[in-house]
């Protein structure tokens, strides 16, 4: 009978042990964004904690939603009046685009549109010594997949979109978004 226990113990503790492995490679497995850059660019990690940053601006095309958020540096010029006062954005000023795709809303009782799935984080860093060629500004793309939970650098969504798309707002410091009445 000591000789079944001795066996039934082993197996409950090898299995035991296997399950934690499973789940501990699980953990180890799921992404960690900031981990990420973009090719010659931007690190996701500039931009840790952009989740609680203050909103600017939203924004909606015919297939996404869109949040324009800030870091303190970029909320304190834009309330000094930043760029409409003629002043540049202050090194180190950041701001985050995160977009969703749409959806209607099925509970509202009006028509209104509300995020569905993310699809990526665009992102915006001032630093006029890093960045000099794009008068301080450095971009970035970071797709979500949502199937997989993971992210992605996307080196052509800069190239679309990046400096040569603000160039059309230079007297605005290359920043489509003002700061909205609250």
């Amino acid at each position: 009978m000591s000789r079944v226990r001795l066996v039934s113990g082993l197996l409950a503790a090898l299995a035991f042990a296997v399950l934690v492995a499973v789940w501990g490679t699980m953990v180890l497995a799921a992404q960690d964004k900031y981990t990420l850059q973009v090719p010659n660019g931007l690190p996701f990690s500039d931009f840790r904690g952009y989740e609680d940053w203050q909103v600017v601006s939203v924004s909606q095309t015919d297939e996404l939603l869109k949040a324009m958020v800030a870091n303190p540096v970029m909320i304190d010029a834009y309330k000094a009046g930043v760029p409409g006062n003629g002043k540049p954005f202050p090194d180190g000023s950041k701001i985050a685009k995160i977009e969703w795709r749409l959806k209607k809303s099925t509970e509202a009782p009006f028509s209104v549109n509300v995020p569905n799935t993310l699809q990526d984080i665009f992102l915006i860093e001032k630093d006029t010594q890093r960045f000099p060629d794009t008068k301080g500004w450095a971009y970035a793309v970071f797709d979500y997949d949502p199937a997989s939970d993971t992210y992605t650098a996307d080196a052509t969504g800069t190239v679309n979109c990046g400096f040569a798309c603000h160039t059309i707002v230079a007297s605005k410091d290359y920043i489509f978004h003002s700061y909205q009445k609250r």
